[in-house]
């Protein structure tokens, strides 16, 4: 293989507060030969996720952290260019943890084909990816919506968000969307099939609750927590579900995490509430591909990638997942 360089991006400290450049080593060094039973893959997109704050903390968690001095935890999209592999050739792409880096050296274990003719690269980051896993599983699966359920979406205009809104769409139930920002509410309605949208930025969220969902919320997806849980908690319909997805608003505090001051809600309406890990459902990813493929293929849903180009940009572009930045999946295009 002809000599080349690898840009990687190490954790080099534990964050407090926000991930910023300090917290990562930028070095470029050379991309090693692959031994026996491994390969080389040329990096082309990576995902950025809010998981990827929780992956820079030490303690226990559903995955181990990311060690000190080791390359950023990412899963990515990219081209096989050299292969000691019998399950991959060169040519092929694949998807899988490949690493904040240009290019991913080492065993196969994880990572499995996809075709770049079917779908943009993008999109297997996006709605093919752990992003429209997680929203299938988590709404489907946890939160078991039924058709006429009112549902309601937190961080709507995000990655996972925006998916799992439209399947409950899919299924018949009236969906609304809180997002940050006139025109991330206005996409939900134009762009995604949302019922209605909430701006938590932009107007009191209480009474908002009360105009969108009059009769209460019947499955409410969390991806932010914080004041909005605690918000919707007061909303909660008879037998309700609450899935936690995620908690964005929290990942970079740096004080004690902001538990829900009205989880006796889930007392009075003999709701429940119950976490989520996407793993936990990964013998079902086939089936899951495959529906939210067709879903794609007939135009009931629509995976929408925010794109920014370069590595070098890593710390940065992370930070606007934080700052409500992204419009759909954020993707680093390497």
């Amino acid at each position: 293989m002809t000599a080349l360089n690898n840009r990687q991006f190490l954790l080099a400290r534990r964050p407090t507060g926000p991930a910023n450049r300090e917290d990562f080593t930028f070095q470029t060094v050379p991309v090693a030969e692959p031994a026996p039973g491994q390969i080389v893959v040329k990096n082309e997109y990576l995902s950025l996720d809010p998981a990827m704050r929780g992956w820079m903390n030490e303690g226990k968690s559903y995955i181990a952290p990311v060690a000190l001095g080791e390359v950023m935890r990412a899963l990515g999209v990219g081209k096989v260019i050299e292969s000691q592999s019998p399950a991959f050739e060169v040519g092929d792409y694949v998807h899988g943890v490949l690493g904040v880096q240009d290019y991913f050296v080492g065993e196969p274990k994880g990572l499995h084909k996809v075709d770049p003719t079917l779908l943009p690269l993008p999109v297997y980051l996006a709605a093919l990816g752990m992003t429209g896993m997680s929203a299938y599983f988590a709404l489907l699966e946890v939160g078991q919506p039924t058709a006429g359920d009112t549902v309601v979406i937190s961080g709507a205009a995000g990655a996972v968000g925006s998916v799992a809104g439209q399947i409950a769409k899919i299924k018949g139930c009236r969906v609304i969307g809180i997002a940050g920002g006139k025109e991330k509410c206005r996409m939900l309605i134009e762009a995604f099939g949302f019922d209605g949208a909430i701006d938590y930025k932009n107007e009191d969220i209480h009474q908002a609750l009360k105009r969108e969902c009059p009769k209460g919320v019947d499955v409410f997806f969390d991806n932010v927590g914080g004041d909005i849980l605690d918000a919707v908690l007061t909303r909660l319909a008879p037998k309700a579900r609450v899935v936690i997805c995620g908690a964005i608003s929290q990942y970079n505090s740096k004080e004690a995490i902001k538990g829900p001051a009205n989880y006796l809600s889930l007392l009075v309406n003999r709701a429940r509430m119950e976490g989520f890990v996407v793993m936990d459902h990964a013998a079902n990813f086939a089936r899951a591909g495959a529906e939210l493929a067709g879903w794609l293929a007939q135009g009931t849903l629509k995976s929408k990638e925010h794109i920014v180009d370069g590595l070098e940009t890593f710390p940065e572009t992370l930070q606007m997942l934080f700052k409500g930045e992204n419009h759909g999946k954020l993707v680093l295009k390497v």
